[in-house]
């Protein structure tokens, strides 16, 4: 299907009314997870997988989550400049310059500028899915089982490294994911795995209640413990239009940052996060004044917040054209895909391509509409950090363990919920990311099931990994990048080692 045709029919599908209500109610419930601090966008996703099971259309499910995950991205910046508290993860290098614009009584430019922004890289992230998802998918109808296997395995390799968290600490979490995973019954034999004479886990754990718990009722606890009173630094929002010279000092970080955020996106494992910080630290390099960085410099605003909506755009590639999830929150919707009968691939846009140009079309509507929410509304977001999450953290647990019974009518899955979302809690209070775990949840049983079906093509040899030219490059790939990570391990930990010396 030409790309012309498949996005005007695309349209077509997201301007249906049913589609087009739940990309706004996405926008809106993503803006105010990213304005409510605590609450990311993988956290709602996964307490709202039950909602998403019970809507019926595929196509509309995922425009719903979709637009959750990239309005948290727009957001996430209206606290981290008024509270220096970043709503989400990619929001924290935004706090520095942000939070000092809003004590200057620039907090009207701040916030127009990462809405402006943001609204440019997450247009050019679509664009290029736009283009981009479909000559890679159509490439990637060659691929066979080592290919996917290999691909799978670079995608855990890269959710380790680049989780921004320690790599130990990330391969930890990597195999208590893929010891989860394997928990009941074998696919093939038929035998009980880790199941301890447990009849409830025989049918292993539901991923709707692991990704709830790890992450929703953790994030709530986390949550309400960290709440102390947040002060905004004003309450005055003041003149939105950015001055003549805050465009110009802005116009290039923003074009810098819609082109890393869309790069760092593709890549397994990157996500917005990556590409916030990456474009921070580009954005101090190549600065005449770099001394203003953390005092209040627009670029130090504008650059991550455009990399990181562009990101979140492109994020989509991999999922829509490989399958592979580039971070949790894509993780719960890849998830959410493989429950309603659909699987994410290159297959995708051939089988299922209301789904496929249905959700991109929707991209490019949901970003007008967040740029409309986030701008003239953006004093009705500040209203909504006032709501005591004493009342509001109860109400979602009530809720989401509601959802957690409904699944299969049973109390099990309730208990689970709790176990993981204290689980959740510690892990995180100890400094261990949940999302190489959460990835490798998923991806386990795929990688578990292309070893199967390569070794049964190849009658047991492993050579059929490397000796056909597209999974060998791609595991010469993994393994260039595992020395690469392993060697820069090596030499931070040795430059450590002789500051500690000197001094």
């Amino acid at each position: 299907m030409d790309v012309f045709q498949g996005l005007f029919d695309g349209f077509a599908i997201a301007f249906a009314g049913n589609n087009l209500l739940f990309c706004f109610l996405g926008a809106i419930l993503g803006t105010a997870v990213g304005v409510l601090p605590g609450l990311g966008p993988s956290a709602t996703i996964s307490l709202l997988l039950p909602v998403v099971y019970a809507m019926g259309s595929p196509s509309t499910s995922i425009i719903f989550l979709a637009g959750i995950y990239y309005g948290a991205m727009y957001g996430g910046s209206t606290t981290s400049i008024l509270l220096r508290i970043p709503g989400e993860a990619a929001s924290v290098v935004t706090a520095i310059d942000g939070y000092q614009m809003a004590k200057m009584g620039r907090a009207g430019s701040a916030l127009a500028i990462a809405a402006i922004g943001s609204f440019i890289a997450g247009t050019v992230g679509v664009i290029g899915l736009t283009f981009v998802a479909p000559p890679l998918a159509e490439f990637a109808i060659r691929f066979g089982p080592p290919e996917y296997f290999a691909m799978m395995l670079i995608g855990l390799l890269l959710a380790v490294f680049l989780s921004g968290g320690s790599p130990i600490k990330g391969t930890i979490m990597l195999f208590l994911g893929i010891l989860l995973s394997n928990v009941g019954l074998d696919p093939i034999s038929g035998k009980e795995r880790f199941t301890f004479g447990f009849v409830a886990l025989q049918n292993g754990f539901e991923f709707v209640t692991l990704a709830m718990g790890l992450f929703g009722l953790s994030e709530v606890f986390l949550t309400l413990e960290a709440k102390a009173g947040n002060e905004f630094v004003t309450k005055k929002i003041g003149r939105l239009l950015p001055s003549a010279q805050e465009w110009a000092d802005s116009k290039w970080p923003i074009f810098r940052g819609s082109l890393i955020g869309f790069f760092t996106g593709i890549i397994p494992g990157g996500g917005s996060v990556v590409a916030s910080l990456t474009s921070y630290a580009l954005e101090k390099r190549v600065s005449k004044h770099p001394e203003e960085f953390g005092e209040g410099a627009i670029a130090g605003v504008a650059g991550p917040e455009s990399a990181n909506n562009g990101a979140s755009s492109s994020s989509f590639i991999p999922l829509l054209t490989l399958g592979i999830p580039c971070n949790a929150a894509i993780s719960m919707i890849f998830a959410a895909l493989l429950v309603q009968g659909i699987t994410p691939g290159p297959f995708l846009i051939s089988e299922h391509p209301d789904i496929f140009w249905g959700v991109i079309a929707s991209m490019y509507i949901g970003n007008v509409i967040l740029l409309i929410l986030n701008l003239p509304l953006v004093g009705l977001w500040v209203q909504l950090l006032k709501v005591p999450f004493g009342i509001l953290g109860p109400v979602i647990v009530l809720f989401t363990a509601v959802g957690c019974y409904s699944l299969n009518n049973d109390t099990f899955n309730v208990y689970v919920f709790i176990a993981f979302g204290v689980l959740g809690y510690f892990l995180r209070k100890m400094c261990f990311d949940p999302g190489p775990m959460i990835m490798a949840f998923i991806l386990a049983p795929l990688i578990e099931n292309a070893l199967r079906q390569s070794l049964l093509m190849s009658a047991g040899s492993f050579t059929i990994f490397v000796s056909r030219p597209i999974s060998g490059s791609i595991m010469a790939l993994f393994f260039i990048i595992l020395i690469g990570q392993i060697y820069a391990a090596y030499k931070s930990r040795k430059k450590a080692r002789c500051v500690v010396t000197e001094e």
